[in-house]
């Protein structure tokens, strides 16, 4: 089984990939989220091991890339954070389970095992909101019966906004998710895009869903 572990603290990468290699897995380590991402990009893996607080990339944000980049392999997330509400939301974040810090070996080694036995994961290819859906293999955007032509980009804006409903998302986030660049945050391009997106989704229709927090950037919500 080929194992991909991001891990930024070496100690525990050590004890784990030693633990593993010593029972016949194949291990690649990655020092941070950045490193983890490029290592998804050049090869496939059965499991991946995450850690939450990760340098460079986060590992709560990898893992939503990984999803939205129709990723199915199982997750398990290692952190030290311990609150109910932290499991919750990287298990919404699409993990299939999570062990907290410190942790005994053989229950890594059961949790790994029980990932293995469970069927594949189905990534949602259905996004919805109210009256507003998306279908992300045909592409298809409507606000109930009426089709919504939308510009590559403002699919890919209306998708990230979707994936996040009722989360307040700053322009930084945005041009950050959607343009996959370091944002200079004085553009105004996230505000053009979205006066696009806007009058396609809403302008027409009784109820909005697109909102201005004033100060601090959008969110895709019922009111």
């Amino acid at each position: 089984m080929r194992i991909l572990l991001i891990e930024d603290e070496s100690g525990i990468a050590q004890f784990i990939s030693q633990g593993l290699k010593e029972i016949g897995y194949i291990v690649s380590v990655a020092k941070d989220g950045k490193e983890g991402k490029d290592y998804l990009e050049m090869s496939e893996y059965d499991i991946i091991i995450l850690d939450i607080m990760l340098p460079r990339i986060d590992g709560l944000q990898l893992l939503q890339e990984i999803r939205q980049q129709q990723i199915l392999t199982p997750v398990l997330l290692l952190t030290a954070r311990d609150r109910i509400e932290d499991r919750v939301k990287g298990l919404d974040y699409g993990a299939d389970d999570y062990l907290v810090k410190p942790f005994a070996f053989s229950e890594l080694l059961a949790r790994l095992r029980a990932l293995q036995r469970r069927p594949p994961l189905q990534v949602n290819t259905l996004l919805q909101l109210a009256d507003l859906t998306m279908d992300l293999p045909t592409r298809e955007v409507r606000r109930g019966s009426q089709l919504i032509e939308l510009s590559p980009l403002e699919f890919k804006l209306l998708e990230y906004l979707l994936r996040n409903a009722n989360q307040v998302l700053s322009r930084t986030q945005i041009g950050e998710h959607v343009w996959n660049l370091d944002f200079y945050s004085e553009s105004n391009v996230v505000d053009v895009y979205v006066g696009y997106l806007r009058r396609k989704i809403d302008r027409d229709f009784d109820t909005a869903l697109l909102h201005t927090i004033r100060g601090v950037g959008y969110c895709l919500k019922c009111p």
